[in-house]
């Protein structure tokens, strides 16, 4: 299958399930990332949901980076520059759902890029060697590459690894790791 009849498959599968299953595959999830060396960071950047598009529920590892006293940083999407902007997530912090349905901060303390220890990357399908299909618009493929080359990059998804994937470009950046419901798969050499 190619990048868009994956696209097509894994949104028609998060479809099909329930809000409750969401919940506990999610919840499955985040304890699964306590078991990464990943905890030692400073700066973790966190996609919120979209729930309309029935992606993992990012609260669980919210609570969990807030409770280990991490600093948490969200992005904003700048269409017009086609980019992610970074912001700290604070107490005063004020989240808003854009037109596309995506929660982000309004503003705030903005953070660079290069910062960044770790980064959850949002996906629909990702394959054995840590290829990732996401929405198509290169926005984190984009924020990947401005990070520093030490960033974690850890997907999160509810559905297994396929074979290799055939469509791989020079600007698509692998994951380091990604995490399912019941497995922990590390793509680090």
């Amino acid at each position: 299958m190619n990048k868009a009849e994956l696209r097509k498959k894994y949104k028609a599968l998060r479809l099909e399930i329930s809000q409750e299953k969401i919940e506990e595959l999610s919840l499955e999830i985040a304890n699964q990332l306590l078991l990464l060396p990943i905890w030692e960071e400073e700066f973790y950047h966190l996609f919120l949901s979209i729930a309309k598009q029935k992606e993992v529920d990012t609260s669980n590892i919210l609570h969990i980076l807030q409770g280990k006293d991490k600093n948490v940083v969200l992005s904003k999407t700048n269409i017009k520059k086609h980019k992610l902007e970074h912001f700290l997530l604070t107490d005063n912090s004020k989240i808003r759902i854009n037109r596309w349905n995506i929660p982000e901060p309004e503003g705030g303390i903005q953070i660079s890029p290069q910062q960044i220890d770790v980064v959850f990357v949002p996906l629909l399908a990702f394959d054995v060697q840590g290829h990732r299909i996401g929405y198509g618009k290169g926005f984190y493929d984009n924020f990947l590459s401005e990070c520093n080359s030490k960033v974690i990059k850890i997907g999160l998804s509810f559905f297994d690894a396929e074979p290799a994937f055939k469509e791989v470009f020079s600007s698509d950046i692998p994951l380091d790791y990604c995490i399912t419901p019941d497995k922990i798969y590390s793509f680090k050499n």
